[in-house]
C-alpha cells in the first residue's frame, strides 16, 4: 500500500511531462521556409551584380529597389527579391536568348541590406541593433555588448513571425562558438527579435 502511494504522485507527475509540449524549436530543428540556410535569397536593398560572360555591355551592377526590381540592361526591370542569385541568373539567361546566342550570366550579391532587430534580456547594451541582413546571432550579441553575468548560454532564442504564427528558435552559446549545426548557419531578418534568459 505504502508503495502505491509513492508510486502514484510519480505517475502523475510522469504524465504531466510527458504531455508538456516545449514552447520553443532549437536552431537545428528548425525549418527554414525562406532558404534552406546555403542559398540566400535577394531581398530588397540588396546590390547585386549581374555579369553577362564577353557582354560588359549587358553587365551591371544596382540595388533591389522596395518593389523588388532591380534595372537590367535590355530587359528593363527585373523581379530579383525572393529568388536566389543561382534562379535569378537562370532566368536572366533565358530572357537574354532573344539578344545574344547561348549568354553566360551569373549573379552575385555584393553589399547586403541592412536589417534592425530588438535584442532584449540579459545582454550589455538591450535595445535596437542595426545590421547586415547576412548578420548571424553572434554578430547581434557583440553588437549588444555580450551576455550579463546572469545571461543562460543555452537559453538564447530569436522570435520570428512567419506567416502570422510566431516561432521561437532557442540558440546554445557554446555550439554558435564552435560553428556547429544550422545554428551557425542562422541569419537575422526583419522584424525578429533576439531574448536573452
Amino acid at each position: 500500500m505504502r508503495a502505491v502511494a509513492l508510486i502514484l504522485p510519480l505517475a502523475i507527475a510522469g504524465l504531466g511531462c510527458a504531455t508538456a509540449k516545449p514552447t520553443y524549436v532549437w536552431a537545428d530543428d528548425y525549418r527554414d521556409p525562406v532558404t534552406d540556410g546555403t542559398h540566400y535569397v535577394i531581398e530588397p536593398g540588396d546590390t547585386i551584380w549581374v555579369r553577362v560572360f564577353n557582354q560588359e555591355n549587358m553587365s551591371t551592377k544596382g540595388k533591389v529597389r522596395a518593389d523588388g526590381m532591380v534595372a537590367v540592361p535590355f530587359l528593363n526591370d527585373v523581379q530579383a527579391a525572393g529568388v536566389t542569385p543561382d534562379s535569378l541568373a537562370a532566368q536572366l539567361q533565358t530572357r537574354l536568348k532573344d539578344y545574344i546566342n547561348a549568354p553566360q550570366v551569373t549573379v552575385s550579391v555584393e553589399e547586403l541590406h541592412s536589417v534592425t532587430v530588438a535584442v532584449l534580456g540579459e545582454v550589455a547594451r538591450p535595445g535596437q541593433v542595426t545590421t547586415s541582413s547576412g548578420a548571424g546571432i553572434l554578430q547581434v550579441l557583440a553588437a549588444s555588448g555580450g551576455l550579463t553575468e546572469f545571461g543562460h548560454h543555452n537559453r538564447i532564442y530569436v522570435l520570428r513571425v512567419e506567416q502570422e504564427h510566431p516561432t521561437r528558435i532557442r540558440f546554445d552559446l557554446d555550439e554558435l562558438y564552435r560553428g556547429e549545426g544550422k545554428a551557425s548557419l542562422f541569419r537575422m531578418r526583419p522584424g525578429d527579435v533576439m531574448v536573452v534568459e
